[in-house]
């Protein structure tokens, strides 16, 4: 009767040991879960990422408005003919031509 006590205690031991260490066990899931839930927030991030960079390639391949308004945003560009005006903030001093930043 010992013997089968012994042997089953030993397998109680094994099984403990596969469920919360071995392969496949609790912590492993939680971890692979976990890993899942990082990777879906990061591709959910690229995907919107890379649709606004696909509405960006389509504006700029169907003329020159995106392209344009692009030019004039960044670039402070203007067409022939317009005027450019830079309004300064009230509380910037002017800064005089030739003087050393």
């Amino acid at each position: 009767m010992r013997w089968v006590l012994g042997i089953l205690l030993v397998l109680l031991v094994i099984l403990q040991y596969r469920l919360w260490i071995a392969e496949g066990s609790i912590a492993e899931q939680q971890r692979l879960k976990a890993q899942v839930e990082e990777f879906t927030r990061v591709n959910a991030e690229l995907e919107a990422r890379n649709a606004v960079l696909e509405r960006e390639v389509l504006e700029l391949q169907t003329g020159n408005a995106g392209v344009e308004q692009r030019a004039r945003e960044q670039l402070n560009l203007v067409r022939e003919g317009e005027i450019f005006y830079q309004v300064e903030e009230a509380g910037a001093a002017p800064v005089k031509p030739g003087a050393a930043e």
